[in-house]
């Protein structure tokens, strides 16, 4: 999970110049810049303010902005954070006394449905909201989804302004967008700039399945939960992350694309969580030792390092090593893309899933599964106790796995052989003690001797490309042997 944004003051800055600057502009036959007075006037009364409220911060939960600052300070980069909500008033200082946090939200139909990002009300003890007609109202939450980042909340009025929903996968870098929101509490400012990337992954592990918009548009704290419109008025996406090193707008800020945010929606109104699509597979970029190892030409695609048994791809007859190139008519060029494509298939659908193996295309055809409410559970790996038997040349040493060391290192599947010690070119290659090595080359290992001789003919300059098994996740290593 991305970092919350951390508290910080607000320091305004008054700028005087006390003369004018000569700046010589060439002429242009370009159109002038956009007027975005219409859309402002048109859609402004429909977004609002969303303040959460938390009676005792000491029993605020995990999502909360004070406890997430805490937590995840020492798990995330510091550069990549919800923008969360300004939280004011003294009670953030005196935690025992609970506090608030603001963020923004838009109405979506005019019986009191507000879009807002969840991470503005995760765990609040109430939720208010305000309009800009000074009008204040307590909201419900209907429900929200962590793995979107979406809240659907409802309020007791009708007659409401309402926002136009746009179509989020029209857009093109380039194009003016436009956000409203109340950034640091300063409730309907207007920002605007430019679409400079769509279809962007963060890498987050509960964000893995947004394609993110990202824009150069300056947003801040309090932005968070609030609309993206285009130049045609319409609401295209949900601010929601900024990339920043103060907490402040530095130019890269990401929105959730507006149409998995009212699919997620709609499935929150009708039965109060979201499906998504699943192959049951872990897949990663492909290496240029795995390209090399499994003859491929380039290094597009993703690689399979992981297939889940009876899971969709298992029954569609998908193998470890195979590199999907293509889901359902889209192309894969890199593994970030292929999750949110799955994850906005309807569970039943039958999917056709080009793949590479071993150098050769083929097509599968997979009927996409249902993923698990809670996501994929994950298992970890304990450290095993040392062994002599192993690789000297790549600083391995191994052992085999007894039943009692599987229930150990919480690791179920079949064969491999644990790390018990790394060195040299196994520790640049951050393999770790616990780790169980599943293959060498595309050559299972179900013991130590079968991984003493698949390493045996190594030489110095060689590349040697392990499928390991770390915390549950299997990824391809590539580990070279320093030459002499």
């Amino acid at each position: 999970m991305l970092k919350r944004a951390r508290r910080m003051t607000a320091v305004f800055v008054l700028l005087c110049f006390s003369g004018v600057a000569s700046v010589a502009v060439a002429a242009t036959p370009t159109a002038a810049l956009p007027d975005f007075t219409s859309i402002v006037q048109k859609y402004g009364p429909a977004v609002v303010n969303v303040v959460a409220h938390y009676n005792h911060a000491s029993e605020m939960g995990s999502d909360s902005p004070d406890q997430q600052q805490t937590q995840e300070q020492q798990q995330m980069p510091d550069i990549l954070r919800h923008f969360f909500g300004m939280p004011f008033g003294p009670q953030f200082q005196q935690p025992d006394r609970g506090g608030e946090s603001l963020g923004s939200g838009f109405i979506i139909s005019s019986d009191g449905y507000i879009l807002t990002n969840r991470h503005v009300v995760a765990n609040a003890d109430s939720v208010k909201v305000h309009l800009s007609d000074h009008r204040t109202f307590t909201a419900k939450v209907i429900g929200t989804d962590k793995g979107y980042d979406i809240a659907l909340l409802k309020i007791d009025a009708s007659n409401l302004p309402t926002v136009q929903i746009g179509n989020s996968n029209a857009l093109q870098p380039g194009q003016w967008v436009v956000a409203i929101g109340s950034p640091y509490g300063l409730d309907h400012s207007v920002s605007a700039g430019i679409v400079s990337y769509v279809g962007r992954n963060l890498g987050s592990q509960d964000q893995q399945d947004v394609p993110f918009i990202q824009t150069d548009v300056p947003i801040n704290r309090g932005n968070s939960g609030g609309p993206l419109f285009n130049l045609a008025g319409q609401v295209v996406g949900i601010n929601s992350q900024i990339f920043s090193t103060d907490g402040g707008a530095m130019g890269l800020s990401f929105s959730i694309p507006i149409n998995i945010a009212m699919t997620a929606a709609h499935q929150l109104k009708t039965k109060g969580y979201v499906s998504r699509g699943m192959l049951g597979v872990g897949v990663q970029n492909v290496s240029e030792g795995f390209a090399k190892t499994y003859h491929l030409s380039n290094q597009n695609g993703a690689a399979v390092a992981q297939v889940q048994p009876d899971s969709p791809a298992s029954k569609a007859g998908m193998q470890i090593g195979d590199v999907i190139t293509g889901f359902d008519g889209r192309k894969i060029y890199d593994s970030s893309e292929l999750p949110p494509l799955v994850a906005m298939t309807a569970p039943g659908t039958e999917a056709n899933v080009d793949i590479l193996r071993n150098g050769k295309p083929m097509t599968l055809k997979v009927k996409v599964g249902e993923m698990p409410r809670n996501g994929l559970s994950q298992q970890y790996l304990a450290n095993a106790p040392a062994a002599a038997s192993g690789s000297s040349l790549l600083g391995l040493k191994v052992q085999d796995i007894t039943p009692g060391m599987r229930q150990q290192l919480g690791y179920n599947g079949k064969g491999g052989v644990v790390i018990t010690d790394v060195e040299g070119p196994a520790a640049q290659a951050q393999l770790s003690p616990g780790d169980v090595i599943l293959r060498v080359g595309n050559k299972p290992v179900n013991s130590v001797a079968e991984f003493r001789r698949e390493t045996a003919n190594l030489k110095p300059g060689d590349t040697v490309l392990l499928l390991v098994s770390h915390q549950g996740q299997n990824l391809f290593i590539a580990v070279s042997v320093p030459a002499k």
